[in-house]
């Protein structure tokens, strides 16, 4: 299962423009673009992918994590934030569902290095005014980009508190300017077998599909990442561009995207389509209603031995419940 897995102008400027380096007065994008360039030309040279960009001598030690500069925020948390401490780069990036690159959590980091990031364009189309297919850098310059400290539960029972880089959701769809019989928007992923190889296996039906109603697309927490720990994403965590929608189960968080579709029906999505009882199409974290293997009722946060409560909505409940007034969330999991 796939990872285990958001007003325009909600944070102050100021807020909008820092980096999460410590001490850092950087303009995020600036910043972003710098090391995208760096990364196409290292990864070019050396053929070791954006992991050896980023992987620092014992990153994945306790010493290591426990100093990581990246691991708290060195920001004014903004209105979206979670106060939690941050999961450490070296975990966030080598425990990792995603089955294009390998069943095995292991297995994303370890085969990330085939994946390109670049050269990258994203179609957007359905019901829209303004269908086109744009340039991953392109897209990105159209928005000023933002830090996101999100909680992500899996669906399996683990989770991580992320500190995303990217963009409001909203801000792309209305740019996009959806029709009147736009009602749903459906996240395609990449499909190449080469760049991808757990394509390669027919565990799941490809690409990977996921979707959001369009009142749930253009609610504020719903975010485009394209950075993560105030660095360019990596491979493993679905580099260039990926969905973070942060009171759903981790697999609606789509990686790789590279369609945008607004349609007037639900789209139907990779999980739902192969274990349609275990894997709904909204996937909100419900502790209430238990997976048909385990309970939902408590989950693991990596790096922390015991297990916590899961709150309902992934502890967004405040922001985002209203938008299932009405709607019995047994029957729509």
């Amino acid at each position: 299962m796939t990872d285990p897995q958001t007003p325009d102008d909600a944070q102050p400027q100021d807020q909008q423009r820092r980096i999460l380096t410590p001490g850092s007065d950087l303009n995020p994008r600036r910043e972003f673009l710098r090391s995208a360039a760096l990364f196409t030309v290292t990864a070019g040279a050396l053929g070791g992918g954006l992991e050896l960009l980023t992987r620092r001598p014992g990153a994945g030690s306790a010493e290591a994590q426990s100093a990581d500069p990246f691991a708290r925020p060195a920001r004014p948390l903004g209105p979206y934030d979670t106060k939690e401490a941050v999961t450490p780069y070296g975990q966030a990036t080598t425990y990792n569902n995603f089955y294009e690159l390998g069943l095995d959590k292991a297995d994303p980091a370890r085969l990330a290095a085939s994946l390109k990031p670049r050269p990258w364009t994203v179609r957007l189309d359905g019901e829209v005014r303004k269908p086109q297919t744009v340039d991953i850098d392109t897209l990105q310059s159209w928005f000023p980009l933002e830090n996101r400290i999100y909680r992500m539960r899996c669906v399996e029972g683990w989770s991580m508190v992320m500190p995303w880089l990217g963009f409001p959701l909203a801000a792309l769809i209305r740019r996009m300017e959806p029709t009147s019989k736009a009602k749903y928007v459906q996240f395609t992923a990449l499909l190449d077998p080469k760049q991808l190889p757990g394509q390669r296996q027919a565990v799941l039906k490809w690409p990977y599909v996921e979707g959001l109603r369009l009142d749930e697309a253009l609610h504020p927490l719903a975010f485009m990442a394209v950075g993560l720990h105030g660095r360019v994403l990596p491979g493993q965590n679905g580099a260039p561009l990926r969905l973070a929608v942060p009171w759903k189960y981790g697999f609606k968080g789509i990686k790789s995207i590279v369609r945008i579709t607004l349609t007037s029906t639900q789209p139907q999505t990779t999980w739902a389509l192969a274990a349609p009882s275990e894997y709904g199409f909204y996937a909100n974290v419900n502790p209430a209603v238990p997976h048909p293997r385990w309970s939902q009722a408590t989950e693991r946060r990596i790096g922390e031995l015991g297990r916590r409560k899961t709150l309902p909505f992934n502890g967004y409940a405040d922001q985002v419940a209203s938008l299932y007034k009405g709607m019995d969330l047994r029957k729509y999991f």
